[in-house]
């Protein structure tokens, strides 16, 4: 079977240095909001290009408290997208405030900049972007937009780690970057883990209360907070892992690459990059009209494969929102993610793309 992940190749690769770090942790007798997490919140920021890190539980608490934390409540409207992981929507409606969708661009399936404009209402206060599969959203006339109508820009790059927009890495152009380290991320944890960056002081130190209890100091609460931290071992799972990153990422680009060029006389959509990006592939979507035949078909031939996402926000049971998008609701019946990681071997790549091409040809 060739699988979407293999942890079991990872860590056979790069043990030596995780349980160094783990046994660090233990050996400190210290567990929640230690060196390790601090020196994390440091090295990761530097590396995003932000002044400041905020770790916390999760992504989707990341995605929460950057909401919360620039005060977007009851009544505001907050511009995103429904083809994204739901946690994007949640973020906004756990805080009160009503989710707003804009269609997404056909060839990248990210944000469509150039429908934010006129979902812009008195009531929008923020606007989230999502840099979905590592590919970034077009930013600048999304910023321009956000400075012209005092908005605040929160993004997603829970699936972007080192994804770059015009040179700049993701999460460092909005006021508020979130970031996931669920293990599946070109950057993972061995399990939940998340981290906010921004360059304001005011903001870091907001999301520094929130995410433990509203406190300023212990047993001093100055509002309601909650408790979400990053934990000392994760912190130390993810400070040996981040100097791999931008060459995992390479490793990514390269397998992209070879499927393109294999699948390129297929039938099936491939990604592309845009000119001003650079796509870290955390995954590698291909559309067909035949999606879901096709998956029968690859696992039938050990192909692991998973659709990103087959039923978008604005029409799951939990919103309904009706909205018309045809471009997000068209892709949600056609995407298919294929096997995608630093540890996939060329060979089960050339592997995957023969079983494809010999189902379309045939």
């Amino acid at each position: 079977m060739i699988n979407m992940n293999d942890f079991k190749r990872e860590y056979a690769a790069i043990n030596k240095e995780i349980m160094p770090a783990i046994r660090r942790v233990l050996k400190s007798g210290w567990y929640i909001l230690g060196d390790e997490v601090s020196k994390f919140e440091q090295e990761f920021s530097k590396y995003v290009g932000g002044r400041f890190g905020v770790g916390v539980n999760s992504g989707s608490d990341a995605l929460y408290l950057a909401v919360k934390a620039l005060g977007v409540s009851r009544g505001d409207e907050v511009i995103t997208v429904s083809h994204t992981m739901i946690s994007t929507v949640d973020a906004i409606a756990r805080n009160g405030a009503k989710p707003v969708f804009v269609d997404v661009d056909p060839s990248t399936y990210v944000m469509d900049a150039s429908r934010i404009e006129a979902k812009i209402s008195k009531k929008t206060k923020a606007i989230i972007p999502v840099h979905l599969y590592g590919h970034p959203v077009d930013m600048d006339p999304l910023t321009e937009l956000a400075k012209k109508y005092g908005l605040y820009v929160i993004e997603d790059a829970c699936q972007a780690h080192g994804s770059r927009y015009k040179g700049a890495i993701v999460g460092s152009i909005g006021d508020i970057g979130c970031f996931s380290f669920y293990p599946t991320k070109n950057l993972g944890a061995y399990g939940d883990g998340g981290l906010l960056v921004t360059n304001d002081e005011e903001i870091a130190s907001n999301l520094t209360k929130i995410r433990n209890y509203g406190q300023s100091k212990r047993y001093y609460h100055d509002f309601v907070g909650m408790n979400s931290r990053l934990d000392e071992i994760q912190a130390g799972v993810l400070r040996a892992k981040l100097h791999h990153l931008d060459q995992w990422n390479e490793k990514r680009r390269n397998l992209a690459k070879l499927y393109s060029e294999l699948l390129s006389n297929s039938g099936v959509i491939t990604p592309i990059e845009k000119e001003y990006a650079k796509h870290v592939y955390h995954l590698y979507v291909v559309r067909h009209k035949q999606r879901d035949k096709l998956q029968s078909y690859l696992l039938n031939h050990g192909v692991q494969t998973l659709i990103h996402y087959p039923i978008p926000v604005h029409a799951q049971k939990a919103y309904m929102v009706p909205v018309k998008l045809s471009v997000t609701e068209k892709i949600c019946k056609e995407v298919l993610s294929l096997p995608i990681n630093p540890w996939l071997k060329e060979n089960e790549v050339t592997a995957i793309c023969k079983y494809i091409n010999k189902y379309l040809r045939d």
